[in-house]
């Protein structure tokens, strides 16, 4: 049984003694993340529903950095639903291009003429790059979480893995551009890498760690 509070959860465990948790909207419906950042905020006692639960429309995505795309769509979940909430962006910053994809790097492949997709993404990219010799970039993840939806005081967490674009994809793990990410202190690609490695070593698990340790200075004290 879960009797809900506003922003807060009691959840009957095995023993039959309710804990309460401070629920927390996330900003996404990716099944994947809700996962993944749940993992590393339950020790802390929160617990995260995505936004289609709630019925939160997403929130448009208009800003040229990580950080105002994130706190645009954590601004939208809080005013939706009054509860605190989370959320994240992410991509790929390509040295060569100036630090694009960026932003757009869901959408890489469609400005050359692909269908959205993770492997029309690798495939254009190593296309772009084909006789390019600098092959350096970095995936960045970051997290940001409010209050509210006017919280003065955005608690602001980035995760960056510095790598470079292999010339083709190599390994089976992992998704986007995984494949083609080569991580000089592994000697491999993300994609080469055992998934608790690579969820261990993400720019996303890095972003996720911080914003655990922030929300614990500055929620839970």
């Amino acid at each position: 049984m879960v009797e809900k509070w506003l922003g807060s959860e009691h959840i009957a465990g095995a023993s039959g003694l309710t804990r309460k948790y401070m629920k927390i909207v996330l900003a996404s419906n990716n099944p994947g993340k809700l996962a993944e950042l749940q993992a590393m905020l339950t020790p802390l006692g929160c617990a995260l529903i995505t936004q289609g639960e709630l019925g939160v429309p997403e929130a448009p995505e208009p800003h040229r950095t990580f950080v105002e795309n994130a706190l645009a769509k954590a601004r939208n979940a809080a005013l939706y639903t009054g509860l605190p909430a989370l959320a994240d962006d992410a991509g790929l910053c390509v040295d060569a291009f100036g630090g694009l994809p960026g932003v757009d790097t869901a959408y890489y492949a469609t400005q050359f003429g692909y269908p959205k997709g993770d492997d029309n993404n690798v495939r254009a990219l190593l296309e772009q790059m084909r006789n390019i010799e600098n092959r350096r970039a970095a995936l960045v993840s970051t997290l940001v979480a409010v209050r509210s939806a006017d919280d003065p005081e955005p608690l602001i967490a980035v995760g960056r893995v510095a790598g470079q674009i292999a010339r083709e994809p190599v390994g089976s793990n992992g998704f986007g551009f995984d494949p083609v990410m080569w991580i000089p202190e592994f000697g491999q690609t993300f994609a080469q890498l055992p998934i608790e490695v690579k969820n261990a070593n993400s720019h996303r698990g890095k972003s996720a760690r911080a914003m655990s340790a922030l929300i614990r200075e500055h929620w839970l004290v």
